[in-house]
């Protein structure tokens, strides 16, 4: 029995998207700003809270977009997988400061509840319409954009804020119409439970990262199964192991049992070909094994 050891992988070395992430995050980031403002000036809770969701926005653009940059620097001998995992550290951050946001809209729709504040409604209706106009023009802007994993994220971010601005437009519109207060801290809660869920995400998404999980993408299973059925020859694949470093590059390692060492680069090339254009695994590490036809072996074993 012998075996040898093949390792590919292929690095994309250009940013997605980057300037229409970066210009989508200067939109978001200018108008949060203003958007604080409004809220204290107008006494708005639920504008506050749409603030602190445009907030979040900034931070996963900011993301998006720092990754994109770092995309460009190539990988060192101190950090031989370069520096796109410093995406995970930032996000792991902006996790942990969206729950500090969401406990203080609740503190303030409680207190807002016992002891309720005017609120400016035709104020919170122009700044929220505005809000809502640059929300739009985000999304458009990172949907008419190159795509990747880290945009089309953006995009999922910014199309929750959307929600937000129209949460904080209708307790403009029904503070005017009705001057029912309520309706402000009762908005401003539904802005933090979506900011909550959002986040609650984001940290499965993070802790999955850091504990080097199978992508949720990916079926540990069904690629197992597909790397042992690509070629004949194959007599099991075990060891399987699927990780990734960043949101955008993800890692394969296996044995594999062969009949002949000598198909070895023949299984090598489709198994390659089958993980880069069915399930976009590009760094592969994979070690052949010649096993002897007399000898029984499961078709796939992970351990």
């Amino acid at each position: 029995m012998g075996h040898q050891h093949d390792h590919s992988h292929q690095h994309h070395s250009h940013p997605i998207g980057g300037k229409t992430l970066f210009l989508a995050l200067g939109l978001t980031l200018l108008f949060a700003i203003v958007e604080v403002v409004g809220g204290f000036w107008s006494g708005s809770l639920a504008l506050l809270g749409d603030a602190g969701h445009m907030f979040s926005d900034s931070f996963a653009l900011g993301l998006a977009a720092a990754a994109s940059v770092l995309a460009l620097k190539p990988a060192t001998n101190r950090f031989s997988y370069g520096y796109g995992r410093v995406e995970v550290i930032v996000a792991l951050i902006n996790v942990l400061l969206m729950f500090v946001v969401v406990a203080w809209i609740a503190i303030e729709a409680w207190q807002r509840f016992n002891s309720p504040s005017a609120v400016h409604g035709g104020a919170v209706m122009l700044i929220a319409g505005v809000g809502l106009v640059v929300n739009i023009l985000v999304a458009w802007l990172l949907h008419r954009g190159e795509q990747n994993l880290n945009t089309r994220a953006a995009l999922l971010h910014v199309l929750g804020d959307l929600l937000g601005s129209v949460a904080a437009l209708a307790s403009g519109l029904v503070i005017t119409l009705t001057g029912w207060l309520p309706i402000d801290p009762i908005l401003s809660l539904l802005i933090g439970i979506l900011i909550l869920t959002s986040s609650i995400r984001l940290l499965r998404e993070t802790l999955n990262l850091i504990l080097e999980g199978v992508p949720a993408n990916i079926n540990l299973d069904e690629v197992g199964k597909a790397m042992a059925g690509c070629a004949p020859g194959v007599r099991s694949v075990h060891d399987l192991h699927i990780w990734a470093v960043s949101s955008t590059h993800v890692m394969l390692s296996a044995h594999v049992n062969i009949d002949d060492l000598s198909d070895w680069p023949a299984i090598h090339k489709k198994m390659e070909m089958l993980l880069r254009d069915r399930y976009e695994i590009t760094h592969v590490t994979l070690q052949p094994v010649a096993v002897p036809v007399s000898v029984a072996v499961e078709k796939i074993k992970y351990l």
